[in-house]
């Protein structure tokens, strides 16, 4: 069962606001058997909006459109509606009624604006939108299904939960989607690929291995289709052993889990304690962390040591190291460590030091170059993290290598 989205709107073609709807309605959907196929974005226009309609309905068996139904002029979508299922405008009484009531729940009454909203193409069935003002329509031609939700978030939400999956549910018979993700940090797309190739060359026609990169981690997601959905999960749950012997050392999660959730879950089990000690992060590491709830009985806190005198008065890394190697130099953060474990107060700590740019680069340290080490007490650990040019891009993939780092060794010597 395919589903194609459309979402209207000017404001998300010029990057005024970012389409969340669409993401959100694919989750949904997938967890009902239904696969969106496709997402379409169509500008506030006539033209665009009425072609947007004709492509889905060649390739689509449910169509889902979400904005253009307010009460202003340039709300113009039932009217295209309309055209396109060769039909008028007409006012809807029962509508005009439930209007009538909800601002009398609000002390107010309704103005001609909100009447204009209760013009419905005739042939449409009304789902009852409960969070505003202008309601979901339902069509059918041709053995298709068109749906029209208000873009508005909440509202989109509150139709689709109550009014339209159920009815897409009786209207069509799906076929089970089910899912299996496994999460992994430290090495790219391609060696992934290449560690699991003979798991994938095998994988039979219902099921579906696709590699998910970013910026210092990649996703694995397998995907199965079929009538028994008891099978393709066990089919599944079996993969993700397969898989986990290939390339164990490299998972950091599943499903969900973030690496921080996973440190968290990790230094509860061994009832250690962690900190951090940033330079070129500035407390993202720190932040990470953080985002999760609980993290304050394992994390005891964090020091962003930006300057060279911050990291010798707090951290009691060395002038003679600094000058000789530099802040950014496998010796410093090794010192940071060292001095971090006692002003923190830790079990481990976790430095960086590092150049994240666009300047600062010099031809024996280019921007990139970012040093993260690890340790306890008895041992510490070092890695050179190389980068690219974009601060932003290097800061975040630091931070996610250097959380698996951190967990990795926790993992050897706790």
């Amino acid at each position: 069962m395919h589903a194609h989205i459309i979402t209207i709107g000017d404001e998300i073609l010029i990057g005024q606001i970012i389409d969340t709807n669409s993401a959100w309605m694919g989750r949904e959907l997938n967890q009902v058997g239904i696969e969106v196929t496709e997402i379409i974005t169509a500008s506030d226009s006539r033209h665009s909006i009425y072609r947007s309609f004709q492509r889905a309905a060649e390739h689509a068996d449910i169509i889902l459109i979400t904005g253009g139904l307010g009460p202003t002029k340039d709300d113009i979508t039932k009217k295209v509606l309309a055209e396109y299922f060769g039909t008028d405008l007409v006012f809807n009484e029962e509508m005009w009624g439930y209007l009538e009531g909800f601002f009398e729940q609000l002390g107010r009454k309704p103005n001609e604006s909100h009447r204009q909203q209760c013009y419905l193409p005739a042939n449409c069935t009304t789902l009852r939108n409960k969070m505003g003002t202008a309601p979901g329509m339902w069509f059918e031609k041709n053995g298709k299904v068109f749906v029209s939700m208000p873009g508005v978030p909440y509202e989109m939400k509150y139709l689709m939960e109550h009014e339209v999956i159920p009815k897409l549910k009786t209207t069509f018979k799906t076929q089970p989607i089910v899912h299996r993700t496994i999460s992994t940090a430290g090495v790219g797309e391609s060696v992934l690929a290449g560690l699991v190739e003979d798991i994938e060359t095998n994988l039979p026609d219902f099921v579906k291995l696709a590699f998910l990169p970013n910026l210092g981690k990649v996703r694995l997601r397998l995907t199965a289709r079929g009538e028994d959905e008891a099978y393709l999960n066990q089919f599944l749950d079996q993969k993700v052993i397969e898989i986990k012997e290939k390339i164990g050392d490299l998972i950091f999660g599943y499903e969900k889990q973030t690496i921080s959730e996973v440190i968290g879950l990790l230094c509860k089990e061994k009832g250690v304690t962690i900190g951090t000690l940033e330079s070129c992060t500035g407390g993202r590491v720190a932040h990470d962390i953080t985002s999760v709830s609980g993290s304050s009985a394992y994390f005891k806190g964090s020091i962003v040591a930006y300057s060279n005198d911050i990291k010798r008065k707090l951290l009691d890394v060395s002038a003679d190291t600094l000058a000789a190697h530099g802040a950014v130099s496998k010796e410093t953060v090794i010192e940071m460590v060292k001095g971090g474990l006692t002003t923190l107060g830790v079990d481990y700590a976790l430095a960086v030091s590092g150049i994240a740019g666009p300047t600062g680069g010099t031809p024996d340290k280019p921007v990139g170059t970012i040093w993260v080490a690890v340790g306890n007490k008895e041992y510490i650990e070092a890695t050179l993290v190389k980068g690219g040019k974009d601060r932003a891009k290097n800061i975040e993939r630091t931070t996610t290598l250097s959380l698996n780092i951190l967990r990795q060794f926790i993992l050897k010597y706790a």
